[in-house]
């Protein structure tokens, strides 16, 4: 008895020991955190009361605040930012796929706006903004050390109203200035066309259109072709392809996989782990698909390309893409306004972050730049030779059927048609080929 007495004591004392010795410095120091950050909001409430009362001229608290708020988030990442509830509700807006602008995906970089991609059918893609270019000016005001939304707010304006920015480019010596017509851009998410007996899906951007607008043009591109056993393949372009909703991006890779994990997202704590799986059926049938990427495709062009890509189901063609593997929750505030939180990071199915690596592509293809008004007719008539049949006296091939000739025409004349192709757009031409190609192995394969 005395030795069980002499035991429990020992376990008070030990508990008592681990008490002060363990936790006593842990609630010490959450103690002295809590006094530090007490001390650093008494120091953010004196600098706001001296603003407000010796600043130069009369300011706004309430705006204060909000650019307190803002710089707060935009310090984080590029991609945290406080939303006001005109900005919230323009966001909206956008996700519903129409909105007022100039029609380009914007981030910072080194203290000037860089578009990301400028949006297919918008002024900004009109007047030439290409993925790359940097803002320095708008209305000859630089916004040299502006955050981002300082700037997009100086970009925008009224429907039909003018604005003039400057860019530089890469390859050009100097700055230039461009005139943008502001004007509401309607988004068609997806624009549908087919190539031979390619259908290619233009995606432009992930909002709640995408997946309707790609299963309505892709169902009515296969039926012009006469049935998918007519279609060699499809592409999925997502060049210049700036992002948007998580569901959208997810809801277009199920539309080509049967099983297997889309995306996954982290975030801080190992429980937030969430993970997408496809669900059977693929609306491509098995057919061959070939992704187009490049610099200006990010954040859901990537979810897409990327389990395309993890689970074979694509290749992946053009150039390494933006990089951006974050996700970004928007949390509704009480002021009617939002703030947009980096919350996460997505992972594709092989568990590779691509956050600042961007997706690397299976083939690499550079595009090639436009050519000169004027130069298309010189470098054919430089690129036609002469061959057999442009001889006098030649001989006839008598060996074929009347249907054999036709058929032997009709296919020179899909390869010329796609040799025009590459003088439009030599990565898609790449890719048309490539489907082209995959086919005849197909039935060679099958003979």
């Amino acid at each position: 008895m005395k030795r069980f007495l002499i035991a429990a004591l020992s376990g008070i004392v030990i508990g008592g020991l681990v008490a002060t010795q363990v936790a006593g410095p842990l609630i010490a120091q959450e103690k002295a955190d809590r006094a530090t950050v007490y001390e650093q909001l008494d120091l953010f409430g004196d600098i706001f009361e001296r603003i407000r009362a010796q600043y130069v001229e009369p300011v706004d608290p309430g705006e204060l605040i909000e650019a307190a708020i803002d710089g707060m988030l935009t310090s984080l990442d590029p991609h945290s930012s406080y939303l006001s509830p005109e900005d919230a509700a323009e966001m909206r807006i956008q996700t519903r796929g129409e909105f007022g602008g100039l029609g380009i995906e914007v981030t910072m970089e080194n203290g000037v706006v860089k578009v990301v991609s400028p949006i297919d059918g918008t002024p900004a893609a009109e007047a030439g903004i290409q993925a790359g270019d940097y803002i320095t000016h708008v209305d000859g005001q630089s916004i040299f050390g502006m955050t981002l939304d300082e700037a997009v707010d100086l970009m925008r304006g009224p429907v039909g109203s003018e604005i003039t920015i400057t860019v530089v480019r890469e390859g050009v010596d100097e700055p230039f200035d461009v005139k943008i017509i502001r004007d509401t851009i309607k988004l068609t998410a997806v624009r549908t066309r087919t190539e031979g007996r390619t259908v290619v899906l233009r995606i432009t951007t992930f909002n709640e259109q995408t997946f309707p607008n790609l299963e309505e043009g892709l169902k009515k591109a296969v039926e012009e072709l006469g049935g998918i056993d007519n279609v060699d393949g499809f592409v999925i372009d997502l060049r210049n392809n700036p992002g948007g909703l998580l569901p959208a991006a997810i809801d277009v890779a199920d539309a080509f996989l049967d099983a297997g994990e889309i995306v996954s997202t982290r975030g801080r704590n190992p429980e937030d782990t969430e993970r997408y799986n496809a669900t059977p059926g693929d609306m491509a049938e098995g057919k061959p698909i070939v992704v187009l990427i490049n610099d200006g495709s990010a954040s859901a062009s990537e979810i897409v390309a990327g389990a395309l890509q993890d689970h074979a189901r694509a290749i992946v063609v053009g150039t390494k893409s933006f990089g951006k593997g974050s996700v970004q929750t928007v949390m509704p505030l009480r002021n009617g306004g939002a703030m947009r939180l980096t919350t996460a990071r997505y992972y594709t199915p092989s568990g590779r972050s691509i956050q600042a690596l961007g997706i690397a592509p299976d083939i690499v293809v550079h595009q090639l730049p436009p050519r000169e008004s004027g130069e298309d007719e010189d470098e054919s008539a430089a690129r036609r030779t002469r061959s057999e049949a442009d001889l006098r006296g030649r001989l006839e091939n008598d060996s074929l059927t009347p249907e054999e000739r036709e058929q032997i025409e009709q296919e020179l004349k899909a390869a010329e048609e796609a040799a025009k192709l590459r003088d439009e757009d030599f990565q898609l031409a790449y890719v048309v080929d490539l489907l082209r190609g995959l086919r005849a192995l197909e039935a060679a394969a099958r003979r």
